[in-house]
């Protein structure tokens, strides 16, 4: 049986800055307020020509020459994304065709900022299955095209990134994806959506007026929400693996707040070393947030060869997720 291994890392993160203090000219707001219920003190921002699609390019390459291949080789590819660049065509295809001339299959994953955990349990089945040998899985989102900077409750939070990984069929054996555990519940659909421009309330003055084409957030539900799903993900996942919470080396959760993440660490009652958090300086990049810093503590020198590492998420939709990985990139 074939087992999924990561051949490849990558991720951006734009240039432009937006910090606490800048949001603070902005909106009725202020750094110590943001920090304290949020731990976020910046968020990068795409430039306004910056589409979906163009970030997740510059991840995918940076993954593909990690994997020491070329797009041609690539069998399959996934975009998780929330943003996409328009309602119809995928963001996937427009990725493909900057990537590469040769038609590729190529789609587009939504679900929430569960999205890239959803797309990795995808690209495992079609490798395990023998349907593919090599899938590029990508997340990219530009949250701030949506983000209404007039909520102080909502744009404190978000920023833009991509990431990607290239996952390649082995014989199995030690390393890579050991196992995924997936789940939504619809009946908090309305709890975290954007809610103009699809068709149930397709755009128009009236959408317009009333700002429906920006996100729309219920932070108390969601946050409560989240502190149960992320605990049950983790523990699914691993159970999944055959595997317990003591066998867990690193925990990369869904940067999404502070205060989320730290009750993971004090559920499992792991050391801060355990759990990486780099929200203070990207903010909640949806689908990114994950990637974006698997590919920061790769390349601080943080993961070592075996370690299990558990990558978990919530999300709209509502949606929670989880992969568990064996790390060691091979080629």
């Amino acid at each position: 049986m074939m087992r999924a291994q990561v051949t490849g890392l990558g991720s951006y993160a734009p240039e432009r800055v937006l910090s606490n203090q800048d949001l603070e000219q902005m909106l009725d707001t202020n750094d110590e307020w943001i920090v304290s219920r949020t731990g976020i003190r910046e968020r990068r921002l795409a430039l306004p020509t910056e589409s979906t699609s163009d970030m997740a390019v510059v991840a995918s390459r940076r993954a593909l020459a990690d994997a020491g291949r070329v797009a041609e080789d690539i069998d399959f590819i996934i975009l998780a994304t929330n943003t996409s660049d328009t309602v119809f065509p995928s963001t996937a295809a427009r990725v493909q065709a900057q990537l590469t001339d040769r038609p590729t299959p190529a789609v587009d994953v939504q679900a929430g900022c569960t999205g890239w955990i959803y797309g990795l349990t995808l690209a495992k089945a079609t490798i395990e299955s023998g349907l593919y040998q090599r899938v590029l899985v990508i997340a990219s989102d530009k949250l701030s095209s949506i983000v209404d900077y007039e909520d102080r409750t909502t744009a404190v939070l978000f920023g833009d990134g991509a990431g990607a990984v290239v996952l390649e069929g082995r014989a199995e054996g030690a390393l890579g994806i050991l196992a995924t555990y997936l789940n939504a519940d619809g009946r908090g659909a309305d709890l975290l959506i954007q809610p103009g421009g699809g068709s149930r309330w397709p755009a128009s003055h009236e959408t317009v007026d009333n700002r429906l084409h920006y996100l729309k957030m219920s932070g108390n539900d969601v946050f409560r929400f989240a502190v149960k799903a992320m605990p049950e993900a983790i523990e699914q996942g691993l159970a999944r693996a055959g595997l317990t919470v003591g066998d867990m080396d690193v925990l990369i959760p869904h940067q999404a707040n502070q205060r989320i993440i730290e009750s993971s660490m004090r559920q499992f009652d792991l050391s801060e070393c355990q759990v990486v958090n780099n929200i203070g300086r990207y903010g909640n990049t949806s689908v990114a947030s994950i990637p974006l810093a698997w590919d920061e503590i790769r390349h601080q020198g943080h993961l070592s060869f075996g370690a299990v590492i558990v990558l978990a998420a919530f999300g709209s939709g509502l949606t929670w997720g989880s992969v568990v990985v064996r790390w060691g990139k091979t080629s």
